[in-house]
């Protein structure tokens, strides 16, 4: 069975980059009836922060990932559970597991005990550095005796365990998207796997977690490509099958520079909270250094699925263009169900304008501007004209081809026509016939009256077409408004 797997760590919250991992990771365990699992890396204490596993899940759960074993929320969302026959899929829980395993390196002689202190570690990078040599640990205590290594640790010396790297030959493997890749062993210092805390190194982690895990394919970032020779060695040392490994090309800046904070929103929950929709940032995701080799830009989790191959991910850095996921976020808000884009616009215009005693169809309400926002906040911001009386100057009443006596004539007259419709007659497509019949009947130039008509209703030049602002509205708060604009003039 194919099995994938998504690690992060707990030191904040979820990167767009991790997301991505997650993604795709998520696709190639579902399109091959597989199973996903998320698994949280939290042996690195001192960037641990308190929260942050739960914000991982929460913001997992709203892009509609969904783990098969591993770390979730309990039903109620109050408690992180674990499922699957693998577990603990906390690392800080296998404490013991990582300790039977680093114990075996050293009675095979595969590791060894480091007493090297940070100053001398600090002294050899500076030596190092001046003589232009790579820097690395240079194996100071990879031959101390047995008997030595007992004394030291009698004396309650404070050591880490290393792995011992073959000092010849090459370390080969075939990437899934960069293919075939070879790191000359000399290259590579003897990596910590075991620190003083009593807490395993990622590297050591990783390995026994993925094998114990069962994980058929590793999905991760570049930036750990330096770091496959290491773990390969390790799988050497314990014997066992590696699974195939796939780094997905860096996020870059439009700058190409790597994607940070620096120059934009980089977490998951920023997006969220700006009003973007799950579907919408995940198909966006999908795109960066993937793509499907043909037209067709929207896609579907399912659509994903099936679709999805990392034979299509490109090597080279990936541009985050937030443009194109704006525009993601407005195709998908045109197609959005209306009563799901309801539930998740409801609270917000709650929040900003208090609609609970409103008289308006609040469906009808954010229909308004459904095509023409970008963001569900955006569009709750772009309703203020509905729930509040926007203040403007005369002058943006009058139409361009027209001056101020003949746009207040107009509405006057407008207004007295308007006045003779019922309740019932106050739909967009009656007054749409209506209002068109009385302006050619008249011989008015549509500007004319359109034009002040619509910046009377919402008070401002740009808003949605006259008749849907009027029907939305409704007669007496349509002619209000019109009788406003008419005593501006």
């Amino acid at each position: 069975m194919i099995k994938t797997r998504f690690a992060p760590s707990p030191t904040g919250y979820l990167h767009v980059g991790g997301l991505r991992t997650a993604l795709y990771a998520y696709l190639i365990a579902k399109k091959n009836n597989g199973n996903f699992i998320l698994r949280i890396e939290d042996t690195d204490r001192e960037r641990f922060v308190e929260g942050a596993t739960e914000n991982l899940l929460r913001s997992l759960a709203w892009a509609g990932i969904k783990p098969d074993e591993g770390v979730i929320f309990s039903e109620d969302k109050k408690r992180i559970e674990q499922i699957g026959k693998n577990g603990p899929y906390i690392q800080s829980e296998r404490l013991e597991i990582y300790k039977k395993y680093v114990d075996q390196l050293i009675s095979e002689e595969k590791a060894y005990y480091c007493f090297c202190s940070k100053e001398r570690l600090e002294e050899l990078r500076k030596i190092q550095e001046v003589n232009k040599q790579p820097t690395g640990y240079d194996g100071y205590c990879r031959n101390l005796s047995l008997e030595e290594v007992k004394k030291r640790i009698a004396n309650n010396e404070k050591y880490v365990i290393r792995m011992k790297m073959p000092r010849e030959g090459i370390t080969k493997f075939t990437d899934l998207i960069r293919g075939e890749i070879e790191f000359k062993n000399e290259l590579i210092d003897d990596q910590v796997i075991f620190k003083a805390d009593g807490f395993p190194t990622y590297h050591l982690a990783v390995v026994i977690d993925d094998h114990l895990m069962e994980i058929t394919q590793v999905i991760r970032g570049e930036e750990w490509l330096s770091s496959t020779p290491k773990h390969l060695v390790l799988y050497k040392m314990f014997g066992w099958q590696p699974p195939q490994f796939a780094h997905l090309p860096l996020l870059l800046n439009p700058d190409k520079s790597k994607l940070s904070k620096r120059q934009g929103d980089v977490a998951v929950e920023d997006y969220r909270d700006k009003g973007y929709l799950p579907e919408a940032l995940l198909n966006f995701v999908a795109f960066l250094g993937w793509n499907p080799g043909t037209e067709k830009e929207i896609f579907s989790l399912a659509e994903l699925i099936q679709n999805f191959s990392l034979e299509r991910v490109n090597k080279a850095g990936a541009v985050f263009n937030l443009d194109k996921l704006n525009w993601y976020n407005k195709e998908y808000l045109k197609i959005i169900d209306e009563k799901r884009l309801l539930d998740l616009c409801g609270p917000l215009l709650e929040e900003k304008y208090s609609i609970s005693n409103s008289q308006f169809s609040i469906s009808k309400v954010i229909a308004l501007e459904k095509e023409r926002a970008t963001t569900l906040l955006e569009l709750v911001k772009n309703l203020r004209f509905i729930f509040e009386d926007l203040p403007y100057e005369s002058d943006v009443l009058v139409w361009k081809k027209d001056n101020q006596e003949g746009t207040k004539n107009k509405l006057q007259e407008l207004y007295n026509y308007l006045n003779t419709l019922s309740v019932q007659e106050w739909t967009k497509d009656n007054l749409d016939k209506k209002v068109g019949e009385w302006i050619k009947e008249k011989d008015y130039g549509v500007g004319n009256v359109l034009w002040p008509m619509r910046v009377a209703l919402a008070g401002q030049k740009n808003s949605p077409g006259p008749y849907e602002i009027a029907e939305v509205l409704g007669r007496e708060k349509s002619l209000e408004r019109i009788n406003k604009a008419i005593k501006k003039l």
